[in-house]
């Protein structure tokens, strides 16, 4: 099919990184959010067994959509593009050799999750290197003899690698705290961050932050939390909006992390603020300047853990064990199971991600 070579493929297990949380390959792998992906390369769109496929992608596999090099090329780049209704919530790789190399990857696996023939002949010659017996010295001389353990090294410290660069170090050290410390420069409208937020967010949390099927819901729940059931959204439950853009920096768009720049995130984060009514203007602007300074509505109920200066907890006192309770403990309420993510769903609609 003219794949890319081996070290594509190398560089294309890297990339499987970003569809990781979906999906699986190898011989242990099953469907998760998204279908196992093992013979994914030669497979029709739709037919990986057990998994429930969008009608639009049901029905790209029954016109014929098989998936190989020319067909997945396109759909790893703009998914809803090429499959408007598919279940993938993934907006799609960006760089070209990204997504051949991502195929070169997934083109080693079999239907059974081994590797394929022409994957494990290009191993072949290393293995039997490495299997091949050592050779007896010649006649006359010395054999050699493993050197000690001081002469390898066992236990020196060899001095290897560097220091971490500032930049090195300040693309990890991403954190923001309440007070705006770690706030990256930037800044978003509302109006911007409504057009991000309907591209990569509303397949998964609904158009309104309302949410589809079990996804997490991002708006609404003011006056739940003391309910059996209680909403916990942003508006609702969290204290700090630094937490929110701390958060969607990480780990948003799911299944597409830290694809979003800062100005990106500063215009959703001020949409979810929208979304939640803590602002009322679409052309309201959130920045690195005035982000600490905004309140969400329930930050007065968190409040520090003083645990540790009740009386009982002093360091040296005796734990009480006078009147407790008698008798067996038991179990006399659950909390509920809130899943966040869904690992399927009865709704063949209902959002996914990666490749079906």
């Amino acid at each position: 099919m003219g794949f890319a070579s081996a070290q594509d493929a190398a560089l294309g297990e890297a990339v499987f990184a970003k569809c990781k949380a979906c999906h699986a390959v190898g011989p242990d792998a099953t469907n998760k959010v998204g279908p196992h992906l093992n013979g994914v390369v030669g497979r029709p769109a739709g037919s990986a067994e057990g998994y429930k496929y969008s009608t639009a992608m049901a029905t790209k596999g029954a016109e014929g959509l098989v998936w190989d090099e020319a067909t997945l090329a396109p759909y790893l780049a703009n998914p809803k593009g090429i499959v408007k209704g598919t279940k993938m919530a993934f907006a799609g790789l960006k760089k070209p050799d990204e997504v051949s190399n991502l195929i070169a990857y997934l083109a080693t696996f079999a239907q059974d999750g081994g590797k394929t023939s022409a994957d494990a002949g290009a191993a072949a010659p290393a293995e039997q290197k490495a299997e091949a017996p050592p050779q007896a010295p010649a006649d006359g001389q010395t054999p050699i003899q493993p050197a000690p353990a001081a002469a390898r090294g066992d236990g020196l410290k060899l001095g290897l690698g560097r220091l971490a660069t500032e930049d090195e170090i300040s693309a990890w050290d991403i954190d923001v705290r309440p007070d705006g410390k770690g706030l990256p420069v930037g800044r978003g409208t509302v109006a911007t961050g409504m057009g991000i937020y309907d591209e990569n967010c509303a397949s998964c949390h609904g158009d309104f932050g309302e949410a589809v099927d079990r996804w997490p819901v991002l708006a609404g729940g003011q006056g739940t939390l003391q309910a059996d059931r209680p909403q916990k959204t942003i508006g609702s439950f969290w204290p700090y909006l630094s937490t929110v853009y701390d958060y969607v920096r990480r780990a948003m768009p799911f299944g597409n992390a830290r694809s979003l720049s800062n100005d990106d995130i500063y215009a959703l984060t001020a949409y979810i603020l929208y979304l939640n009514d803590v602002v009322d203007d679409e052309e309201f602007e959130l920045s690195n300047e005035n982000l600490a300074t905004i309140r969400l509505p329930n930050e007065a109920n968190f409040i520090e853990d003083d645990r540790a200066s009740e009386p009982h907890n002093k360091p040296g006192v005796e734990p009480c064990m006078k009147d407790c309770r008698p008798g067996k403990a038991e179990i006399t309420m659950h909390a509920a199971v809130l899943d966040v993510t869904p690992e399927n769903s009865e709704n063949d609609d209902a959002p996914a991600a990666g490749i079906e």
